[in-house]
């Protein structure tokens, strides 16, 4: 299956942004090629342009509070195991407080870097990061692979903290739901939603299904438009055949 998510509110937008840069960051961190390093780079500016808003250290400590006073409710539960909620609340208790070690403003030591920043403003210009633009770049891209490594650790690991909370939070999101079959009749679907709240929706189709769900959402409709995957056209054709699909509704 092919699991689409989408988040009805920034906040939410915000946490899959960092999940998705944070997992390329440390994909290409891995990797061993001077292309690759130059593109874990970029993404970790990319991170420090999506955690740059004010409040978003606020919000995860706020959420994770909820959450641990929710999952405290659950002591003493014979049908819950009290190891693994323990684990649970010792997650998300690390997590809080190494949010509320970050001092100062999110990722203020990248910017306070003149030969980081430097790349920065050049990588966002096409071919800006030639060897003739930045030679101490292109002197640091010939460096030991080892070397490049550590770096790009050393100017990642203090966002970790934003990259575990966003995870736990993401998970208990994500785990909130149930999905539900479904079938999109001539490649449409509506529900009424009656006001009722959530945070994201998931749309789960088969990999061997060629439609692709487009979504328009508010507390009071959900709409889901199948299309069919590009080969060339100019607009997207709607699949006029009945599609079915799985439809998760998340919430904290």
């Amino acid at each position: 299956m092919i699991t689409y998510e989408y988040p009805f509110n920034e906040r939410i937008r915000t946490l899959l942004r960092l999940e998705d840069l944070f997992d390329k960051t440390a994909y290409f961190a891995q990797s061993e090629g001077q292309l690759e390093h130059h593109t874990a780079l970029v993404t970790l500016f990319e991170i420090l342009e999506v955690a740059g808003r004010a409040d978003l250290k606020l919000d995860l400590i706020q959420e994770l509070e909820r959450q641990r006073q929710t999952l405290l409710a659950y002591r003493n539960n014979p049908d819950i195991s009290e190891e693994a909620l323990s684990g649970a609340l010792y997650e998300i208790e690390q997590s809080s407080a190494a949010l509320l070690s970050m001092t100062g403003k999110i990722g203020q030591y990248l910017r306070d870097n003149d030969w980081l920043m430097s790349i920065k403003s050049r990588a966002v210009m096409p071919g800006g990061v030639c060897e003739f633009d930045l030679p101490s770049y292109y002197w640091w891209l010939n460096r030991p692979v080892d070397a490049r490594r550590e770096a790009i650790d050393g100017w990642s690991r203090p966002l970790y903290p934003l990259r575990d909370a966003a995870a736990i939070v993401l998970r208990l999101l994500r785990s909130s739901g149930a999905p539900k079959p479904h079938l999109a009749g001539n490649g449409q679907f509506q529900l009424n939603l009656g006001g009722s709240a959530a945070q994201m929706v998931r749309v789960a189709v088969d990999n061997d299904e060629p439609a692709i769900p487009e979504v328009s959402a508010n507390k009071y409709f959900l709409n889901i438009r199948f299309t069919k995957p590009p080969s060339g056209e100019i607009k997207a054709k709607i699949c006029e055949r009945d599609v079915s699909f799985k439809l998760t509704f998340c919430n904290l």
